[in-house]
């Protein structure tokens, strides 16, 4: 049986969430504009919008971890799937509605569905280094 690594898990989810902010002060030329987002619509501040923003990319990192090994496809692939899939669903289809902007954004910008997509998809990247786990025991 397969145990999550947390440690591993957390440091992949803080990386991947760092990345991920990188990509989009690259494509969009505001830093943290996620946490802003968060801190503004929830009424906590902006510190609460990063503690949220960075608790939620630990989270998804660990909830990989453990799911990784019952997922489809090479190693390599795995996050991508999984990162796209948690995209699609949770923010296109639930968070950007919600914000108003629409099903993937659009509303709010009509690159903002290519712009989540890379931005999670550079997120992934530290998954496929850091969450280690054994194909051959779970499928057995």
């Amino acid at each position: 049986m397969n145990k999550i690594n947390w440690k591993n898990a957390i440091i992949a989810g803080i990386i991947g969430t760092i990345l991920f902010d990188i990509v989009g002060l690259l494509l969009t030329g505001n830093w943290w504009d996620i946490p802003e987002l968060l801190g503004a619509k929830t009424g906590l501040g902006f510190a609460y919008g990063i503690g949220g923003h960075y608790g939620n990319g630990i989270l998804l990192a660990i909830l990989y971890a453990g799911l990784a090994p019952s997922l489809w496809g090479p190693k390599w692939l795995r996050p991508i799937i999984f990162v796209t899939a948690e995209m699609v669903a949770l923010v296109w289809l639930f968070m950007l509605p919600l914000l108003g902007a629409g099903v993937a954004g659009i509303d709010m910008d009509p690159l903002m569905p290519i712009i989540t997509l890379v931005r999670h998809l550079v997120y992934a990247i530290p998954l496929i280094f850091l969450i280690q786990y054994d194909i051959k025991s779970v499928n057995t």
